[in-house]
């Protein structure tokens, strides 16, 4: 990625994007393959959209990889989604840290296996001072049990009833640090939020192409920036008319 790469294309280019990556499956299915190749295959599909990300201008990056619900999934599935995030890890990290990416994980690291908890927390730590865009795995994360854990800290915490305000709760969010969505996008045609960043979202602007997660390219992203851009965000509100 160059200097000149980097141009916004678009007057309005959102601060945050966040995508939820659906259709691996059906990819595969539509081609007579094994569910984890089309897994595999929107996994290799990272590495274009964060780097097109990157160049449109696009400062956090959020994907949505494993819900907490997708536990429930046959477990040769599960494990298999494993390896592939070990994979990734290890071929696309060092190349992300040189290119400016700063790698974070939202969610439960818990019932990850061991090595691949240390994989995670040694790539969050690598890249934890870089500034060209963000990336954060959604990893073992729902929206719900987020806003349950908030619940629980600020209970263990001893808040009191009356000091409980936005500011507060955003600040027990796993993405406190971060600014809520401006975008979402969910592949594959398919209109669910998909318990994803529940409390986030209420305001983010959704876009839901008919492309499948392995296909949706840096012209697909091209697409629903420009969608993004041509709409009005009234946040609740109305303007004043002239």
């Amino acid at each position: 990625m160059t200097n000149q790469e980097n141009t916004k294309e678009h007057n309005k280019v959102p601060k945050h994007v966040a995508i939820i990556m659906d259709g691996n499956g059906r990819w595969a299915k539509a081609r007579g393959l094994p569910r984890l190749a089309g897994h595999r295959a929107g996994t290799e599909n990272l590495r274009t959209i964060i780097r097109a990300s990157a160049k449109f201008g696009i400062e956090v990056l959020t994907l949505y990889a494993f819900s907490t619900e997708n536990w429930a999934r046959p477990k040769s599935e599960v494990t298999g989604l494993m390896h592939i995030l070990a994979d990734v890890i290890d071929r696309e990290l060092m190349e992300l840290h040189e290119e400016g990416a700063r790698l974070m994980h939202v969610g439960h690291l818990d019932g990850l296996p061991n090595n691949l908890q240390k994989k995670v927390r040694n790539a969050i730590e690598l890249t934890k001072d870089n500034k060209r865009i963000t990336i954060v795995i959604a990893f073992n994360y729902g929206g719900r049990d987020e806003i349950i854990n908030a619940i629980k800290n600020m209970i263990r915490d001893e808040v009191k009833p009356d000091n409980v305000d936005e500011e507060l709760v955003n600040n027990y969010m796993f993405t406190k640090s971060l600014p809520d969505p401006d975008l979402v996008i969910r592949t594959s045609g398919e209109q669910r939020t998909s318990n994803f960043l529940t409390w986030q979202t209420v305001y983010s602007e959704w876009y839901f192409p008919e492309v499948y997660w392995p296909d949706f390219n840096e012209e697909e992203l091209r697409k629903a920036l420009k969608n993004y851009a041509d709409r009005e965000r009234r946040f609740g509100g109305l303007k004043e008319e002239s």
